[in-house]
């Protein structure tokens, strides 16, 4: 261990992975070490066992639930864009080759106390039960223009600047009521909150052209992929991607203690008193506690059914957006389903989740619109965990810290952290111009 790298990466979670995969590929030399015995830190996956050890703490779950190795239940589920910025970096990696893609059946919005399907095209919002037929006609408008926009084609824009028009100024020019706007802002553009209404426009276009693309991709019910046997596969795709490239991967690492020289700048890690040097750290805010705060917590609850979530078409995989303003809260709740048709439970099984930012500290009672939504369940487990952002100075001290996963049930915000901890890391902005049929084994 006594060796001097260009950077160590600690904690092999799911944003420290792809970073360390990124650096790996553009050549640097890369140690990644994590304190616990398994891959994934806090985005790891369990079996069934597992998961009765964390929240039952005993290693007996009931027989009746079915074999324990079948069971890949992740800790930060999150479906993937299907031409989204993850799975361009997945591609940009090459790691796509050691993982197997499925499509996800279905994409849902809560309004007006019903589970619809989120309408996405011109002619989806023709036949979309959310909205009356008057608004259906102005929908069809709005989703017209957003098809046909082009960035680089000023005839596309229509006379509108959207780098100044705000998102409240441009949907205002099509008269859509208050429900179709929450659903285009936050189950179609995936808005977290209600600030994008006075941004520039163009960021909320790109991203329903996003969701759009990626749902005509595969033609599918939704614009959303999951790996085969769950996201637990990609920290160890990466590992093996790392071997590739020459980086080292250890695990059961105790302590790893970051080093600093005199002018507090990370100079190495110390673990089981080896000291390996390097220029530059990278890791989750666990290691490094003194540069991290924390801002906020997401409340969740994990089931495990013997059906689909009702109401979503007998989906097996599916996700449901409830936007904050249908709920009357601050934040938009997120309900998660996979079953064994991604080789996540055993056959007939499914795992729902059910998340959202903590407003209180009961996350039973904060939590109960969404599991209303899920019918009956086998088991529900509930649990709250904290997110914490750096305060760092990485031109300072060269750490570079991640943030805490969010809430959300995609990895639209998730990914933008690791690209810009590329940037900050590297100096470069990662070039995701790819080609996306690599990542095309969803299509099965």
């Amino acid at each position: 261990m006594d060796e001097e790298y260009d950077v160590i990466v600690l904690g092999t979670g799911l944003k420290e992975c792809i970073l360390s995969g990124l650096l790996s590929v553009d050549g640097l030399k890369v140690l990644h070490m994590d304190r616990n015995e398994y891959y994934g830190g806090e985005s790891t996956s369990l079996n069934l066992i597992q998961l009765w050890k964390r929240f039952r703490g005993s290693d007996k779950p009931p027989a009746q639930l079915g074999p324990s190795r079948d069971y890949n239940v992740d800790m930060i589920p999150k479906f993937m864009m299907a031409n989204g910025t993850l799975v361009r970096t997945l591609i940009h990696t090459d790691v796509t080759k050691y993982l197997s893609f499925k499509a996800v059946d279905g994409s849902y919005v809560f309004n007006k106390g019903k589970i619809h399907k989120v309408p996405a095209t011109d002619m989806e919002a023709l036949k979309s039960p959310l909205m009356g037929l008057f608004e259906k006609r102005r929908a069809r408008k709005f989703f017209i223009y957003v098809q046909n926009y082009d960035e680089s084609d000023p005839k596309t824009h229509e006379g509108l600047d959207l780098t100044r028009v705000t998102t409240k100024e441009f949907i205002s020019k099509y008269g859509l009521d208050d429900n179709t706007v929450d659903f285009i802002g936050h189950a179609l553009a995936l808005h977290r909150d209600d600030w994008y209404l006075n941004e520039p426009a163009l960021d909320t276009v790109k991203r329903i052209k996003l969701y759009e693309e990626s749902l005509a991709r595969f033609q599918g019910g939704s614009p959303y992929i999951y790996p085969l046997y769950g996201l637990g596969e990609l920290p160890q795709a990466f590992a093996r991607l790392s071997a590739v490239y020459g980086g080292t991967y250890m695990l059961n690492k105790l302590e790893c203690k970051v080093e600093f020289d005199m002018e507090g700048k990370a100079c190495g890690v110390t673990s089981e008193g080896e000291t390996a040097r390097c220029k530059k750290v990278v890791c989750d805010p666990s290691y490094l506690p003194n540069k991290v705060r924390k801002v906020g917590k997401v409340a969740r609850a994990i089931a495990i059914m013997s059906h689909p979530i009702p109401n979503t078409d007998e989906s097996h995989s599916a996700q449901v957006i409830l936007p904050q303003k249908q709920l009357g809260r601050k934040s938009d709740m997120y309900l998660f389903c996979c079953s064994y048709s991604h080789n996540v439970a055993p056959k007939g099984k499914f795992i729902a989740f059910v998340s959202t930012e903590a407003e209180t500290d009961r996350p039973e009672v904060e939590l109960k619109p969404g599991i209303d939504l899920l019918g009956p369940v086998d088991e529900l487990f509930f649990e709250t965990y904290d997110i914490y952002e750096p305060v760092n100075e990485p031109s300072l001290d060269n750490c570079f810290i991640s943030t805490s996963y969010d809430a959300t049930t995609h990895f639209e915000s998730t990914v933008m952290d690791v690209l810009s901890m590329y940037t900050m890391i590297t100096g470069k902005t990662l070039d995701l111009s790819v080609d996306l049929s690599a990542a095309s084994a969803a299509e099965e």
